[in-house]
C-alpha cells in the first residue's frame, strides 16, 4: 500500500491538481474558487502565489516543515530536537495538508480556537499543532513563540485564504465509511495488508527508510517509531476513512476508492491490533467526559454498556443507535 503518509517525494512535486490563476491585481491573492456543477467547490492551491516579504518567508518555511518535518525538528533536527520519531506531517496530511480527502488542513485556521472533546477544553491552533507533535510524533511541544510554530501557523493561514467562507469544499472532510453488521476483522485485515500494504510498509509494518535514514519513504505503521495510542490514526473508523480515500496510493484516484469500506475497516483493525502490535506508551488517554468520547475509542470509561472490544472493532451501529436513544450525539 504505497503510502503517501510520508511520500515527501510526491509532496515535493508540488500540488497535484493544477494552479490557480493570479488575480487581476497580480499581487498573489488567491483566485476565485471554481464551481463544479452539482458538487462542492474545488479548492486549488498555487504555491507560486505565496506572498513576498517576511510573512512569505514564514509561509514557505511552514510548508517545508510540513513536508520535511523530521529534517528540521526530528530527533536529529537541524532547527531543534522536538519529535520522538522521524515521520513527517505529510504522513497523514498529504500534499502538505492540501490534498482532498486526506485530513485536509485548508480550513483549519478558520476552525480554531475550538472545543476538543479529547482534551475536554478549547484549544488554539498552536495547541492543536503541538498535539500532533506530542502524539503521532511522540515528541515534546514546540515553544509557542518559536520560529517553527510561527511558520506552521503562517502556512496554515495562507492556505486557508483559498478556502470558501460560505460553504464546504471538496475534500475538506474524509468520505465516511459504511458500517457492516459485524465487527472489523483483524485476521482478514492481515491478509489484505499482505496483499496491498506490505510491499511498501514491510511485512512487519516497519516502513522503508530513505537512503540517508533521515526519514521514511513509507512510514512505520506500528512499533516504537510509529504513532501512539490516543492518536487519531489509532481509531479504527478514523483510519478506515483515511485508507478508503487514499490507499493504495497507486490504485486510488480521487473519487475512486480501491478498498471497500469493509476492507478499509479490516486493515485498520489489523494495523491497530494492540494484542500483536506494540506502540509507544501514550502520555494520556484523555476524553475526560465519557459522553463526548469517540465511539471507536477503546479505553474506558464509556457512557454505555458496550465492551472495549466492541468500541474498538464494532459492530458500531448498535452503539450509535444506543447513544441516539439516550439523547447523546455519537462521534466517530
Amino acid at each position: 500500500m504505497k503510502h503517501s503518509w510520508l511520500i515527501a517525494g510526491l509532496i515535493g512535486l508540488g500540488i497535484w491538481w493544477g494552479s490557480a490563476a493570479c488575480t487581476s491585481e497580480g499581487k498573489g491573492k488567491p483566485a476565485a474558487r471554481p464551481e463544479i456543477p452539482g458538487t462542492e467547490v474545488a479548492v486549488v492551491i498555487d504555491t507560486a502565489l505565496m506572498p513576498a516579504g517576511q510573512f512569505g518567508e514564514a509561509v514557505r518555511y511552514g510548508r517545508e516543515l510540513m513536508i520535511n518535518t523530521a529534517r528540521y525538528i526530528g530527533p536529529e533536527g537541524t532547527a531543534g530536537k522536538f519529535l520522538g520519531n522521524r515521520m513527517n506531517c505529510t504522513n497523514c496530511h498529504q500534499d502538505a495538508g492540501t490534498k482532498p480527502f486526506s485530513f485536509s488542513l485548508i480550513a483549519s485556521h478558520d476552525h480554531y480556537p475550538q472545543y476538543r472533546a479529547r482534551e475536554g477544553k478549547v484549544l488554539t491552533l498552536a495547541e492543536r499543532i503541538n498535539n500532533c507533535v506530542t502524539r503521532p510524533h511522540n515528541g515534546r511541544p514546540l515553544p509557542l513563540d518559536s520560529k517553527e510554530m510561527v511558520a506552521f501557523l503562517s502556512y496554515l493561514k495562507w492556505i486557508n485564504s483559498f478556502a470558501p467562507k460560505d460553504k464546504t469544499f471538496k475534500g475538506e472532510k474524509n468520505r465516511p465509511v459504511s458500517f457492516p453488521d459485524v465487527a472489523a476483522d483483524p485476521g482478514r485485515g492481515a491478509l489484505l495488508f499482505r496483499e496491498n500494504c506490505a510491499r511498501c510498509h514491510g511485512a512487519d509494518g516497519e516502513g522503508q527508510w530513505r537512503a540517508d535514514k533521515s526519514t521514511y519513504v513509507y512510514p512505520p505503521l506500528w512499533g516504537s517509531q510509529s504513532y501512539q495510542p490516543g492518536s487519531s490514526m489509532h481509531r479504527v473508523i478514523k483510519q478506515a476513512e483515511w485508507l478508503k480515500n487514499n490507499m493504495p496510493f497507486d490504485k486510488t484516484g480521487e473519487g475512486k476508492p480501491f478498498l471497500s469500506d469493509k476492507d478499509a475497516l479490516d486493515i485498520a483493525a489489523f494495523v491497530n491490533d494492540d494484542n500483536i502490535h506494540k506502540r509507544p506508551d501514550p502520555k494520556t488517554f484523555d476524553y475526560p467526559h465519557p459522553a463526548e468520547k469517540a465511539i471507536d475509542y477503546d479505553h474506558k470509561p464509556f457512557a454505555d454498556t458496550f465492551s472495549v472490544a466492541q468500541h474498538k472493532y464494532g459492530p458500531y451501529q448498535p452503539i450509535i443507535d444506543y447513544w441516539k436513544t439516550k439523547g447523546m450525539r455519537p462521534v466517530y
